[in-house]
Parts: C-alpha cells; structure tokens; sequence
C-alpha cells in the first residue's frame, strides 16, 4: 500500500479496484474504513485510546480525521452509517448500508451466510449468542464455525460481530480477545442509546 504525498489517500490495487481509505476518530479511538467504488473492504479499529468514559447523557462524536480529496458513494455511505452509528444510533436501521466489496462476504459459504444472517436478522440493541446464530444460518452444530466467522468479519461495526455472545450470556471475545473491553463498550451504547 502507498501513502499519496501526505494526503491521507491510500490506494491498493485489489481484484482490479483502486481502495481508498478514510481515517475516523470516534469514541473508539481511530476507525479506518477502506474501500473502492464497489463498496467497502474493510473497517479496522486501530485501538490508539480507550473508550470514550460513557454516560447515557454525554455528547458522542464521530468525525473524519483524514480523508481522500475524492470519496466514492460507497465509501462517503459508510461514513455517514458509522457517525449516524455513535451520535444518533437508533436512526441507523433507516439508513443505507453502503456495498461491501470483500472476499469473505461474496458467495454461499457458511461463514458469508453467518455474516449475512447477522446482518440481517440481529438488530440494535439485540443480543445472539453463537449456537443460535449457527442455527438461523442453517447448521445448529457450527458454534465454533460462528466464531471463526466473527474473528474473520472484515467490516466489525455495520455488521455487527459484537452482537454475538457465548450461551451463557457473558460478551466473549472480540478482536481476537484484544478487544474485549471495546466489545462490553458497544453493547452498552447500544443498550443505553437505543432506548427512548
């Protein structure tokens, strides 16, 4: 990957696209969303701070720290959903979700389908835990094959990884296990934001 002369624009040749990536700085610390006229490829939370400190009546902000001279759709989609998704969450169930454009989400594997179903069926503010989302994508056995999807979900955040929790009701992993806190951070927003 090059960085174009201090412009913050990062293009990639992948499967014939030029990716562009915008730099977020929200409650999370930096997001990086990448992506190319298609759609988008990938959202990366670079953990640089600690959650923002929550309360149900704190001001929330999500603004774009750097960004290419020239956004595609998709991509300027993608921001909007993400800033919708920290300042004003519940209004992101009426907003577009931009194209995605990555590997993993393409086809009928079972971890496209995993990721397509909790896109779908798991709203705001709502809970899954592995074994009953290896059901709805139509193999009761694969709560391990769950696991490895949300490990491997390429856009964490519009498709929401961090809904997912073990049976026993306690968060899991996320990230790997390196994000555990950011994790526990997301379902409170959701549960204190999504009321009202």
């Amino acid at each position: 990957m090059t960085d174009v002369a201090g412009s913050g624009m990062k293009k990639q040749k992948e499967s014939g696209c030029t990716q562009k990536t915008i730099s977020l700085r929200s409650p999370l610390g930096t997001i990086q969303v990448s992506g190319c006229e298609n759609g988008v490829h990938t959202i990366q939370i670079l953990m640089d701070v600690a959650p923002a400190e929550r309360s149900s009546e704190a001001p929330l902000s999500c603004v774009v720290n750097d960004s290419p001279a020239e956004v595609s759709p998709e991509l300027q989609r993608c921001v909007e959903w993400l800033q919708a998704y920290f300042i004003e969450p519940r209004t992101t169930g009426s907003l577009p979700l931009p194209g995605f454009h990555h590997p993993a989400l393409q086809g009928d594997a079972f971890a496209s389908r995993v990721l397509q179903v909790l896109l779908r069926d798991v709203k705001f503010g709502e809970t899954v835990s592995y074994k009953r989302l290896a059901e709805m994508a139509g193999n009761p056995r694969a709560a391990r094959a769950v696991g490895g999807a949300m490990r491997r979900n390429p856009v964490p955040l519009l498709i929401p990884c961090h809904r997912v929790i073990s049976s026993s009701g306690q968060s899991g992993p996320y990230m790997s296990g390196r994000g555990n806190h950011l994790k526990q951070w997301l379902l409170t927003h959701e549960r204190q934001r999504g009321e009202g």
